[in-house]
């Protein structure tokens, strides 16, 4: 008997159907079997099922005689399920990789509940990807519970994809799908009243395709009715089981809301059928009214047609004056900015006073605040503040003084400030006065194109001004580098009018100054056991795939395949941070002690400092890690898409700090059998630290203060290091 039995409902979806079986049968949990039904389906998608079937024995095909509709095809293949769970998979969508191991260890450590509820992301034809808005719902209990006990559960998508269903709990109910539109609503409100035992899994375990076309929901016909009688079915189940007579009035409104929905997009009613719709969702809503208050926006429902549409018109009305309205605003708001900066440009510079700016105003990080505590010792006098956004606020340290961007705090400080630093460029508002010294300090040593070369690369540049860029970058006066080549590179990336200054990057000091038990504090916060080996994995984003995040592999194998005594830390790139990644996986690792998600910690330096060894792909990170002399894996799996779609100033492979993995195994077989940590790797990172830490010498921020902005010359100097590789000829493909 397999775990799981995952019910496909197959009809005209060829196109897609290839890839959303792949994503079941390449799963790393195998214990399973796909029940595909074949709804009559006229495309030749039967064939294909077929042709999979008889590669995999996991997979039985059903072949209607006359198309059912997508309810009734999943009741066809429920009686032939054998598995423990259910779960049902739409033929365009997508399990996402893990997402079975993700499901089978979170059953197991909730007791096999009746129900798990987990999360999905909406994939778009274009490329987009977007997470369920209301996915911190499902952080909200760790333990089972009933819908009584956490009524939240019923706000999240009623739909019947985003569970699995304990077998003998639907069989004993007699759950079934009725025919027509919205067939899950009849399901999922019986089933999760019913269930006697719910859990939460707070992972992206599905892709839900949104189709430009084809998709049935977005078809315009009076079939959108059907949702009316869907609901019926819910009341009346309600109305059989006394128990659930509490939730009548929250069910009224969710049909309220529900119905309104589909009357308020354009694509879904005939425009002859809108005011029926409106009239018998009016009067289902009256049908099943309870004591209590209506809800502000379901009081329409208690009107006319008329009444509505004059409603509908008014607020369109509001929105159209908005949008008419924005431009002129913003005219006003230029202007009033342009007289305020008039009014400071003419006033003296204050040498005495500096600005910092860190990754887009996220807060005091990175070489910016390197240089800041180095001004802070050395230089005392000089005034420091901070440009931070108003969320990173809560997060400085209580003695940081801060504007907010584009206030006039702002713009009062930026423009009698004498110095500004900086690892990502100012806003085009800001006007560099003579006198003024713009530092910029980077984000590391370029492996991947930046700037100017971003020209030749449409698809990594998609969003990126670069004429902009580099007016921007016009300002600086002084650019920081680690490396010779770094020095090279950034006089080709930007063709602007600066001088480098080989300082070493300042927030590589700690690294270059570490003691042995330098990561202590941070190893303990994290909660890593005493004496494990900790193994870093930080790969970055990809610029071939909209969004950034492409895993690689699954995580809960390689945490699981480091064998005992080690643990794996995870830390993605900050452009993903707020995005879904963490949805796919790293959360509900981080959760159960799987894996330690390091993403959120505020200073990498730190994330470091705690690690044995660093296995990364294309990360800038590495330049910095080798400071720290410990070992470097690279995996390269996807080093030929990544070179096409972004380009890269050398081939790393040849210039590695370490061992490179190809494919996963070779990847596992590196850090299980230790050859990460053999003479080879040193040797290795030998050679690719006298090339890329050749300044870095621990006083990179002492350095930049007080040649900078004390003026001191005879600031000891780096010593010179031997000839260093640099800058070959760009890497365009493998």
């Amino acid at each position: 008997m397999p775990r799981f039995s995952v019910i496909v409902p197959v009809h005209n979806v060829r196109g897609f159907l290839r890839e959303c079986l792949d994503s079941v049968l390449r799963q790393s949990y195998t214990d399973l079997e796909v029940i595909a039904v074949d709804d009559c389906s006229p495309d030749g998608s039967g064939e294909i099922l077929d042709a999979y079937a008889a590669l995999d024995p996991r997979m039985r095909v059903l072949h209607l005689p006359e198309n059912v509709g997508l309810g009734r095809a999943r009741n066809a293949g429920m009686p032939h399920a054998t598995g423990d769970f259910l779960l049902f998979l739409d033929s365009d969508d997508t399990l996402t990789p893990g997402a079975l191991r993700a499901i089978a260890d979170r059953l197991e450590e909730t007791g096999d509940p009746d129900v798990l509820v987990f999360d999905y992301a909406r994939t778009y034809w274009w490329g987009g990807t977007r997470r369920n808005g209301l996915a911190h719902l499902l952080t909200g209990r760790r333990d089972t519970f009933t819908a009584d006990e956490y009524p939240e559960v019923m706000e999240l998508l009623m739909v019947v994809w985003n569970k699995a269903y304990r077998r003998e709990f639907v069989e004993r109910e007699g759950f079934a799908f009725p025919p027509g539109y919205y067939e899950d609503t009849p399901w999922t409100f019986p089933v999760l009243l019913t269930a006697g035992s719910i859990a939460l899994l707070d992972r992206i375990c599905v892709a839900y395709r949104q189709r430009r076309q084809g998709n049935i929901l977005s078809t315009t016909s009076r079939k959108h009715f059907d949702l009316l009688d869907q609901y019926e079915r819910v009341f009346a189940f309600v109305g059989s089981r006394p128990r659930l007579a509490g939730w009548r009035g929250y069910l009224r409104h969710k049909m309220g809301e529900h119905c309104l929905d589909v009357l308020a997009k354009p694509d879904r009613l005939p425009p002859e059928d809108r005011a029926e719709f409106f009239r018998r969702t009016a009067e289902q809503f009256r049908k099943y009214r309870v004591a209590g208050p209506v809800p502000a926006e379901l009081r329409v429902l208690e009107g006319s047609w008329a009444g509505y549409r004059v409603r509908q018109q008014a607020a369109r009305a509001v929105r159209a004056l908005g949008e008419r309205g924005q431009p002129v605003r913003a005219a006003a708001a230029g202007r009033v900015r342009s007289a305020v900066s008039f009014v400071h440009e003419h006033r003296s510079l204050d040498p005495n006073l500096a600005v910092y700016s860190a990754f887009s105003h996220q807060g005091v990080l990175g070489d910016p605040a390197a240089v800041h505590r180095a001004a802070r010792d050395l230089a005392p006098h000089i005034r420091a503040v901070w440009v931070v956004r108003p969320e990173r606020v809560p997060s400085l340290p209580p003695d940081i003084e801060y504007v907010l961007p584009d206030s006039p705090d702002f713009r009062r400080v930026t423009a009698r400030a004498t110095y500004f630093v900086n690892n990502v460029n100012w806003p085009t508002t800001l006007v560099k006065r003579p006198g003024s010294v713009h530092i910029h300090t980077h984000q590391g040593t370029p492996l991947k194109y930046l700037g100017a070369d971003l020209l030749g690369k449409p698809g990594a540049r998609f969003g990126v001004d670069v004429p902009q860029m580099l007016r921007r970058s016009d300002r600086w006066d002084f650019s920081l580098v680690a490396n010779r080549h770094s020095e090279l590179v950034w006089s080709r990336a930007f063709p602007c009018r600066f001088s480098s200054l080989r300082s070493g990057s300042p927030r590589n000091d700690v690294l270059v100054n570490a003691k042995p038990d330098s990561g202590a504090e941070v190893r303990a916060r994290l909660g890593i056991p005493d004496g494990n080996t900790v193994v870093l994995y930080a790969p970055t984003r990809r610029d071939y795939r909209r969004g950034g995040y492409v895993e690689r592999f699954d995580l809960a194998r390689f945490a699981a395949d480091l064998g005992e005594g080690r643990t794996l830390v995870v830390r993605l790139h900050p452009s993903l941070a707020d995005g879904p990644a963490r949805g796919f996986g790293l959360a509900e690792l981080h959760r159960r002690g799987v894996v330690v998600d390091a993403t959120d910690e505020p200073h990498v330096e730190d994330v470091m400092l705690a690690s044995d060894v660093l296995v990364t792909d294309y990360s800038a990170l590495m330049f910095d890690y080798a400071n720290l002399d410990r070992p470097i894996v690279l995996h390269t799996d996807d080093w030929g898409a990544f070179t096409a779609s972004r380009g890269a100033y050398f081939d790393i492979r040849a210039d590695a700090p370490g061992h490179v993995s190809h494919t996963y195994r070779e990847l596992a077989w590196l850090l299980r059998s230790g050859a990460w940590k053999d003479e080879e790797s040193a040797r290795l990172r030998e050679g690719f630290r006298a090339r890329f830490c050749e300044f870095d010498d621990g006083r990179a921020a002492e350095r930049v203060v007080r040649m900078l902005m004390l003026g001191e010359p005879d600031v000891p100097a780096v010593p010179a290091p031997p000839p260093a590789v640099s800058a070959e000829a760009p890497v365009e493909s493998a």
